[in-house]
């Protein structure tokens, strides 16, 4: 009898713990990945974390924060996108991603956002700090003051591409920031990020964020990858009005980094899904 009632006062604990208590341990292969990171931009609500203050280089997801400077300085009327921007020897010479092989006299600089958000190019992303701040040295300075002033603190910028330097570093719950920021402010520059592809010199240059093609919800926003890091995504994705960021930093591959990110916003989604139907059967 005793046996009986601990087995029943077991079931009832089980029935009464919420099933995302279990879901979120289970959402994704933490032995996949350095840290994750989802949140519901409505309130700024965390729905699962995972390692989001583990220190990390950023890879290409710099290039946020350079795009959201240039938005800034366009913005502003220190530029404009008809610019046409000098694409540098050092540019042109600058390893990785890269569209042009030798130095060019005029780019247009809306061009450069679309290869710097899209195919994440970083000679178009040197020649957007040379342009903006008149050498990398000093756009770098500005990059870094920047993070300070949007409250990233746990986050250092060598360079504005993301290519691999010990000094770099940021963390998941920092780049949160970052996109957050980013979309509140320009929020048109999702038109760019949900792009398939940019075309460009009788040439289709497809999105390193393969989400934007697989997923209708996703939108945006930046893929990186380093040896030293993994592979890194920052996907955002709305559904009805709700929108989420999900972040995953340092998975094994580009397959698991997609798929995590996915596990995550299907995730994020259902919580909502749930929410919405509690909150019409209490009304």
């Amino acid at each position: 009898m005793v046996h009986f009632k601990k087995i029943t006062v077991l079931l009832f604990l089980l029935i009464c713990i919420p099933v995302s208590s279990f879901a979120a341990d289970k959402i994704i292969d933490r032995a996949n990945v350095k840290a994750a990171l989802l949140v519901d931009l409505e309130g700024g609500k965390v729905l699962y974390r995972y390692n989001e203050h583990a220190s990390i280089q950023p890879a290409s997801l710099s290039k946020i924060l350079t795009l959201y400077l240039v938005n800034e300085d366009v913005r502003d009327g220190k530029v404009k996108y008809s610019d046409l921007v000098r694409i540098s020897t050092k540019a042109a010479k600058t390893n990785g991603s890269k569209i042009f092989h030798d130095q060019v006299n005029g780019v247009l600089l809306e061009d450069l956002i679309k290869f710097m958000a899209i195919f994440s190019s970083n000679d178009a992303t040197i020649a957007v700090a040379e342009h903006l701040a008149g050498s990398v040295e000093k756009f770098v300075v500005r990059m870094n003051e920047k993070a300070k002033e949007i409250g990233m603190k746990q986050s250092y910028f060598a360079n504005p591409h993301g290519l691999p330097d010990r000094r770099q570093r940021t963390t998941a719950q920092d780049i949160y920031i970052l996109p957050r920021q980013y979309i509140e402010r320009f929020p048109d520059s999702l038109k760019i990020h949900s792009l398939p592809y940019f075309h460009y010199n009788a040439v289709d240059y497809k999105n390193r964020n393969t989400l934007v093609q697989e997923n209708i919800d996703v939108d945006g926003l930046k893929t990186g990858y380093v040896r030293a890091a993994g592979y890194h995504l920052v996907a955002t994705a709305k559904r009805g009005d709700r929108r989420l960021i999900a972040i995953v930093l340092g998975a094994k591959n580009s397959r698991v980094r997609d798929e995590e990110t996915k596990n995550l916003l299907e995730y994020g989604f259902r919580l909502i899904d749930t929410d919405n139907r509690d909150s019409m059967i209490g009304a």
